[in-house]
């Protein structure tokens, strides 16, 4: 079984921002945000033709400044996230807006693709989410299966729930929660947890992990030192309520059950420098992407601490007599955990690694010098998972 070659797409300029569109679950399309300080940045938005194996792509003008953040509503396709810095006073601020795209941004374009870059649209502002006593603005998270109303920041040391109205073009504080601490503590990412309501945030800052109850804004669970270094990014597993993981600057990425946290359950030490991203599949939780600055992207089969240990979920009052015997055979033995694969197209820092929303075997990775990769899950494992 030949693997389809990897796709490569070059930005101009330097980038380090990347989501898949949550609510677009039909067509393949990622959004890219640049990172330029002297001329206006964009946000590229890649649709990639998976029959064709080409990509297609359109330019929208983002002038509010370098974008380190990007973030999409997972009710409406045109609204999106940024955090982004701009320079006020001579120093440099860190802020976050909520934006919409024009509505005719795909007129018109496949057909000449250098239209959109010639004379790219401008993202229209819908409403800022800066409030000055708040700070510096890290990371924006939209609530999960959401209508797209709720989102939280995390800018120094407070998480901030705001509440979108009137079309996302107000933005209101519902509520918030602040580190305490001795000296300047500050968030570094997050992640709104998908179960038990949408009623718990992770955040890392440091090397401390903190759960939180969104309904009272107070503390649940502290992991304190979750890494020997500052902590990079969170992930919750989307079919084990419990699970976290998490990766950090001593290369290593833990997994986390947040019922127990004194120790991970498990540990991966496959990268050789800092881990700026983990993600779990959103179907097949075996499957977890890491993007470090080692320039690599691994793809590993965590299956030993998944929902389906031993390759399949079974409910036994179903099974056959024949059935059953075959079940005890391979149900004997949970699966190892592997590296499947090691991805190495990347020549720069890989600080960002997302999956499709619309195809469960196809992720996108970016690295700083604007080069974003398409690649899939290996033909052998994903029938593997799926027969």
């Amino acid at each position: 079984m030949e693997d389809d070659a990897p796709v490569i797409y070059g930005l101009e300029f330097q980038a380090r921002a990347l989501t898949a569109q949550t609510a677009e679950t039909d067509a393949i399309r990622f959004l890219v945000g640049t990172q330029s300080l002297k001329f206006d940045n964009q946000i590229h938005i890649i649709d990639f033709d998976d029959e064709n194996n080409i990509i297609n792509k359109n330019v929208l003008l983002h002038q509010a400044g370098e974008i380190w953040h990007i973030g999409t509503s997972p009710a409406d396709k045109a609204v999106l996230t940024t955090c982004y810095n701009k320079t006020s006073d001579n120093r440099v601020v860190s802020c976050a807006a909520v934006w919409r795209m024009p509505s005719d941004w795909e007129a018109g374009s496949h057909e000449s693709p250098d239209d959109s870059a010639n004379n790219p649209q401008t993202l229209e502002l819908l409403c800022h989410l800066d409030d000055s006593t708040h700070g510096n603005t890290a990371c924006v998270l939209w609530e999960p299966m959401g209508d797209g109303k709720h989102v939280i920041s995390l800018a120094d040391n407070h998480a901030i729930l705001w509440d979108l109205q009137e079309s996302s073009t107000q933005a209101t504080v519902s509520s918030t929660a602040s580190l305490e601490g001795k000296g300047q503590l500050k968030f570094t990412s997050g992640k709104w947890c998908p179960h038990h309501n949408c009623s718990q945030l992770a955040t890392a800052n440091d090397t401390a992990i903190r759960g939180w109850d969104l309904r009272t804004m107070s503390q649940i669970y502290c992991i304190e030192n979750a890494h020997g270094q500052l902590v990079r990014d969170l992930d919750f597993n989307p079919n084990r309520q419990y699970y976290l993981a998490s990766c950090g600057d001593d290369c290593k990425v833990k997994f986390w059950d947040i019922r127990n946290v004194q120790e991970p359950v498990k540990t991966l030490e496959e990268h050789s420098h800092w881990v700026w991203s983990v993600r779990y599949n959103h179907s097949h939780d075996q499957l977890v992407l890491t993007a470090s600055s080692d320039s690599r992207l691994i793809l590993s089969n965590m299956v030993s601490i998944s929902s389906e240990p031993f390759g399949h979920l079974v409910d036994d009052d179903e099974l056959s007599e024949g059935e059953e015997n075959h079940h005890e055979d391979k149900g004997k033995e949970p699966l190892k955990d592997s590296v499947v694969s090691t991805y190495e197209e990347h020549e720069d820092s890989v600080y960002a690694a997302e999956w499709s929303s619309a195809d469960p075997w196809l992720f996108a990775s970016l690295s700083y010098d604007g080069r974003l990769v398409i690649n899939r899950v290996p033909r052998a494992l994903k029938y593997r998972i799926l027969l």
